[in-house]
């Protein structure tokens, strides 16, 4: 069972990855989307990494609650 959970949460971050426009603007290269997802790790160890994942969160609900609106309203 725990592979089983393991692969759907992986299935899930790769549906973030594209939900939030990434393999499009990186025209479905893995290098350029493997480079930025390491970029975005350098960025979330250094001195103001709390900030930094504070402000990832908040636009993350903020778009996650625009979505769910979105869905009751259609």
């Amino acid at each position: 069972m725990a592979r089983r959970t393991r692969t759907r949460h992986l299935i899930e971050l790769g549906g973030l990855v594209q939900k939030a426009g990434l393999v499009d603007l990186a025209d479905d290269d893995r290098a350029t989307l493997y480079g930025a997802m390491l970029e975005l790790a350098a960025k979330a160890r250094d001195e103001n990494a709390g900030d930094v994942l504070a402000l990832w969160k908040w636009r993350g609900k903020r778009a996650f609650d625009a979505e769910a609106e979105g869905a009751g309203n259609g």
